[in-house]
Formats: C-alpha cells, sequence, structure tokens
C-alpha cells in the first residue's frame, strides 16, 4: 500500500501537492471499500449457496436449484427476502443493545481484512503486529454475540450468548498458542512478514517446516472452528436444544448479518491459516508484469484459503454436535497442553537441530504429507465409484 500511495502521488497532478497521510487515508478507505462490497460480501453470500449445495451432495439430496442456473442466485433470493422482512424487536428487550449487537459482529468479521494480505501489493494496511490485531479485533464478535443473548431477554438466547463467550474466550488460548510457533519461525507479526519468510514450494511452508509446526496447524484450525461457532462446536446455535440460541429474537436485516459473518468468517479461518502455514500469496518466480503477477498472488491465495472452507463445509455434514462438557474437556485437557509443547519444542527444535537437518525433514515431511493426501484422495474416490453402484453390484453389501 505504500508503495501504490507513493506511486499516485508521482504520477497525478493533484496529488502532487496532498500530504502523504492524507492520500494513504484515502487510499486504504477506497481500497478497503473496494474489498468489502466488492469481495467481502459477495463471498459470504456465494459460499453460503455453495455449503448449502455441498450438504446437499453430501447428504445424497438436490439442495436449492430453482433460482438461477443449479440455483446459483438463491443467495441473493434469500437477502433480499430477508431485507425485506419487518424487523422486530421484542417488547421486553433492551432495545438499544439488541439493535447494536449484530453489527459489532460485522464489524469484529469486517475489520480482519485490514491486514489480510491478497498478495504482495494488495492488502490495506500492513501492521507490523498484524497477527495479533487479528486475534485482538476478532474479540468483537463474542462482545457482539454476548450482547445478543442477554439483550433478547429469553433464556435460551441468554444460554446461547453464555456458551458462546466461555467458548471462544477459552479456545482463543489454544489459537494463540498455535500462532506462536509460527511467529518464533518468522521472527515477526506482520501477515506479509509471515509469508515472505516461507517460500512458494510445500517444503519451505511453515506447516512442514518441522513436527511442531505440523501439530500447530491442525490446532490452529480446530480451535478456529471453533471460534467461529462452527459444527461439530456450534453450541451457541444449538437448534436442536436452544431453538437457535443467541440469535432466536431476532428477524430480517439483523438476522442476516449475524450468518453473514458466519459464512463470511470461513474464507478469514482459510486465509489466516494460508497466511501461517500455506505460503500466502507466494507464487513461483516468475518474468510477469506487476498486474499480472499480482492477479496469479490473488488467485493463489484465494484457492489456498477456500479450500479450508470447503473443508469446514465437510466437517458441518459429517460430524454431529459435541456436548458442552466434551467442548471444554477437548480445549482444556488436550489442545492447551498440546499447544504449550509445541511452543517449547519449536524454541528447542530452531536451537538445537541444524539447518541442513532441518531442511531434509521438511522434504521428509513434505513427502509422507503427498502420500496421505493421495492414499486420502484414492479412498474418497473408491466412496464416490461405490455410491454410483446398485447395492447388488458390491461384492459385499450391508443393505443385502
Amino acid at each position: 500500500m505504500r508503495d501504490l500511495v507513493l506511486h499516485l502521488t508521482d504520477v497525478a497532478g493533484p496529488l502532487r501537492f496532498a500530504p502523504y497521510e492524507l492520500v494513504a487515508v484515502a487510499a486504504m478507505l477506497l481500497f478497503g471499500s473496494v474489498v468489502v462490497f466488492g469481495f467481502v460480501l459477495p463471498v459470504a453470500g456465494i459460499t453460503s449457496w455453495l455449503e448449502r449445495r455441498v450438504w446437499a451432495r453430501m447428504q445424497s439430496r438436490v439442495g436449492p436449484n430453482r433460482v438461477g442456473p443449479q440455483g446459483f442466485l438463491q443467495w441473493l433470493a434469500d437477502g433480499l427476502k430477508n431485507l425485506m422482512k419487518e424487523d422486530i424487536i421484542p417488547s421486553a428487550a433492551d432495545r438499544r443493545l439488541f439493535a447494536i449487537a449484530p453489527y459489532l459482529v460485522v464489524i469484529g468479521f469486517v475489520a480482519t481484512f485490514v491486514v489480510v494480505p491478497f498478495g504482495s501489493a494488495l492488502v490495506i494496511a500492513d501492521l507490523d503486529i498484524g497477527i495479533l490485531y487479528i486475534t485482538a479485533v476478532t474479540g468483537l464478535v463474542v462482545v457482539g454475540v454476548l450482547m445478543a443473548g442477554w439483550a433478547s431477554n429469553n433464556k435460551w438466547s441468554l444460554l446461547g450468548g453464555i456458551r458462546s463467550a466461555a467458548q471462544i474466550v477459552s479456545y482463543e488460548i489454544p489459537a494463540g498458542l498455535s500462532i506462536f510457533p509460527v511467529v518464533l519461525l518468522a521472527g515477526t507479526l506482520s501477515m506479509q512478514g509471515i509469508i515472505r519468510a516461507q517460500g512458494w514450494a510445500p517444503w519451505q511452508w511453515f506447516l512442514f517446516a518441522n513436527p511442531f509446526t505440523f501439530v500447530a496447524f491442525f490446532l490452529f484450525f480446530v480451535a478456529a472452528l471453533a471460534e467461529g461457532n462452527r459444527t461439530p462446536f456450534d453450541l451457541p446455535e444449538a437448534e436442536s436444544e436452544l431453538v437457535a440460541g443467541f440469535c432466536t429474537e431476532y428477524s430480517g436485516m439483523r438476522y442476516l448479518l449475524f450468518f453473514l459473518a458466519e459464512w463470511g468468517n470461513l474464507y478469514v479461518i482459510g486465509a489466516i491459516v494460508t497466511t501461517l502455514f500455506l505460503g500466502g500469496w507466494q507464487v513461483p518466480p516468475l518474468t510477469a508484469r506487476p498486474a499480472a503477477l499480482a492477479v496469479l498472488q490473488l488467485v493463489t491465495f484465494f484457492a489456498k484459503a477456500y479450500s479450508f472452507v470447503l473443508v469446514a463445509m465437510w466437517v458441518r455434514a459429517t460430524l454431529p454436535r459435541v456436548r458442552v462438557d466434551q467442548l471444554m474437556t477437548l480445549c482444556w485437557k488436550y489442545m492447551v497442553p498440546i499447544a504449550l509443547v509445541n511452543v517449547v519444542g519449536t524454541a528447542i527444535w530452531m536451537v538445537v537441530v541444524p539447518a541442513a537437518v532441518d531442511r531434509v525433514v521438511a522434504v521428509a515431511m513434505t513427502v509422507g504429507g503427498a502420500v496421505l493426501v493421495l492414499v486420502f484422495l484414492r479412498r474418497v474416490r473408491f466412496h464416490l465409484r461405490r455410491a454410483r453402484l446398485q447395492p447388488s453390484d458390491y461384492y459385499y453389501s450391508p443393505f443385502i
């Protein structure tokens, strides 16, 4: 962004005499508006459609298929329907807090995109404490959810809000501890700095840097799902026991905002995981124009990040919801101790293991990961082929 501002002040006549700080603020606001309204909101809406289609495919259903080709415009139809619905505020609710809560949730979600690096030059603000900023600003989400649950003056909403507060505060600890090994390796808290400390090849990613970061990757992803209230950790909503949890009393646009943040947060999780462990926007060294290179970096980053959105959809369509005691036991008895071991283990690894051995271990872990992926894909292919056959075509079938 700094290079872009300097370029604008050099080539644009009226801007040559404008203060650098003013041009920087204007550029960030303009780029931020483009990111939010041109990327974040459409991606959240399209993700809602895609998730319903993925669930339907995995559960042998059809899913939305009426509005637009393959039902693609269903997310627009649902959004317009919710915008036109009456916005009801219960008479016993705290009207001010009830009205403000959804906007806090959306602000906590949208503000993360300030430091998300879509490319080497495509970032609103490259803060020196970018990853720390993300962990801090997402705290607004739990404030909004708890505020919504309490202000609704409904027992189910209050229980959902309390669950959300306990859940998010608890899982922020293993999530934060899983970030530390990456920070130790990169030597910076900047999102761009963490990406630049990696390379484009898988054996240069922090995912395969050592066994401790490999485990930290899975810990962070699970903790991020829990913080985002995603299945199997969607206890604050818990439709089967709390009706809809913290958003039971909401309707219209405010109800829509909660789920806009939830679906959009899936991409945020994928973007953070991609930045920390998968090399971010790094691409092979190419001789290309800056515009073409920026597009290639954007596509690479988006493909990596959105793959985790699909994994989260797969998890939601597959796993049942856990109990509250199981949720807290998983966090405090298992994930927090393992995350602490990862931090200490990474620090010791950096001091004890020579660089040559470190590279050999990274290559070996990359090969092992590739083998596991191939075995998994082969198993998926087997089940897809098996699903197309009739039960009588199997050598053995439990349905016969």
